[in-house]
């Protein structure tokens, strides 16, 4: 025990933020917190990567997809995916390759698709091929993907090199192709309408909350209006009010507005009680001591807190306006040939003698379901991630 006349020497208090060989901690804020969290969410980081990749398949279309669009070979309708082969009857091979498609009559003078398996269409990798622009606007003509070509007619028989990964439609057209350019159009959709739906929401349960009286009692009778209306029907009903005639690029936008107009009521009402809540904080009322606008108050100091709740439901809501369109397209309502979605090529998996003779019609629905599952996974990871109760974990 030290002596009592001894003072011990005084023992340095330990700062949090200064670790012990004197160097800064680096103190992170809530959005690099959240990030973190994420990232230790493996379903989410799984979803992220999904969504990655059909965003890249939509924005890069032009180059991933071996054929455009509207390429289509009538004799070749309802081909069978191509089976890539790295052997055959003739030996191996590290390249892969393909058979290509011969055209017989049978002795029922039907026409029969057969692969021959006598000759080889190797696989290519960053091609010639149709003219396009690389994100509507710089010229091309590679693509990421394509095959040798053989002669087309060759003792009577006339032959085809075409690479239909996932088969062909009754068309002839690529549905791989096809489904990479529906990327632009149900993946873009679906973001569009969400961040719509938050502009909407955002100032009309914002404002609700905000100023309350009137306002309020006027506002929520317009959202419970809207709410009140079966949401499909009243797809139905705004889809029939804008006339047959538009292209697909009116049809498009169209879609995206019907979409918000039917989805915005809910999301504005959840905004508006989390506004009534916030308003009351202190540094709310510090601000409105200080003399800012009403405007300054609700875009600088209310909004703002509100975001952990609208990423999460912006993030869950595009599966829905995903499924809006697909539903739309599947009945004829909404994105119409040549111009491909997800939905309207699904449109056939609704005969059920096609389905059963050719089942890769469903590969857009595979596609749909990758995306919103994608979504889901995303936006349970961010609602984990947001979480103030577990920020400091």
């Amino acid at each position: 025990m030290p002596d009592a006349g001894t003072l011990s020497p005084k023992q340095p208090q330990t700062d949090p933020l200064v670790s012990s060989n004197d160097e800064q901690v680096e103190v992170h804020g809530p959005g690099k917190i959240a990030w973190k969290r994420f990232r230790r969410h493996r379903p989410g980081m799984i979803g992220l990567g999904i969504l990655i990749i059909l965003y890249a398949m939509a924005i890069f279309a032009d180059f991933v997809a071996p054929y455009p669009y509207s390429d289509e070979e009538r004799e070749l309708n309802w081909a069978p995916p191509s089976s890539v082969r790295f052997s055959d009857a003739n030996g191996s091979s590290f390249r892969p390759f393909i058979h290509p498609f011969r055209i017989n009559i049978d002795e029922n003078f039907n026409t029969v698709l057969e692969p021959d398996p006598s000759q080889r269409c190797y696989i290519r990798f960053l091609v010639e091929g149709e003219p396009y622009k690389l994100l509507g606007l710089i010229p091309m003509h590679t693509r990421l993907i394509g095959v040798d070509t053989v002669p087309s007619q060759q003792g009577g028989t006339r032959y085809f090199s075409r690479l239909y990964l996932m088969g062909a439609d009754g068309g002839g057209r690529d549905i791989f192709s096809r489904i990479c350019y529906g990327a632009r159009v149900s993946m873009t959709i679906g973001l569009l309408g969400a961040l719509l739906v938050l502009v909407i929401g955002l100032t009309i349960g914002g404002t609700s909350g905000y100023f309350g009286g009137w306002i309020d009692d006027v506002l929520q009778r317009l959202c419970e209006m809207v709410m009140l209306l079966p949401g499909f029907y009243l797809l139905l009903l705004l889809r029939f009010a804008f006339p047959a005639s538009m292209d697909s690029v009116q049809v498009y936008f169209a879609v995206i507005l019907i979409l918000s107009l039917v989805g915005w009521a809910g999301f504005a009402r959840v905004i508006r009680g989390m506004v009534l809540s916030i308003r009351k904080e202190d540094y709310v009322q510090a601000a409105r001591a200080v003399g800012l606008s009403n405007g300054r108050i609700i875009a600088r100091h209310i909004l703002p807190n509100t975001m952990g709740y609208v990423v999460v439901a912006t993030t869950l809501r595009i599966p829905g306006y995903i499924l809006g369109e697909s539903a739309l397209s599947l009945l004829g309502l909404g994105i119409m040939e040549p111009t491909p979605s997800w939905g309207n090529m699904l449109n056939r998996a609704m005969d059920i003698l096609e389905l059963n003779q050719h089942p890769w019609v469903l590969w857009p629905g595979v596609f749909i379901f990758a995306a919103i599952m994608a979504f889901n996974l995303v936006g349970d990871g961010l609602r984990d991630a947001v979480d103030p109760r577990g920020l400091t974990k």
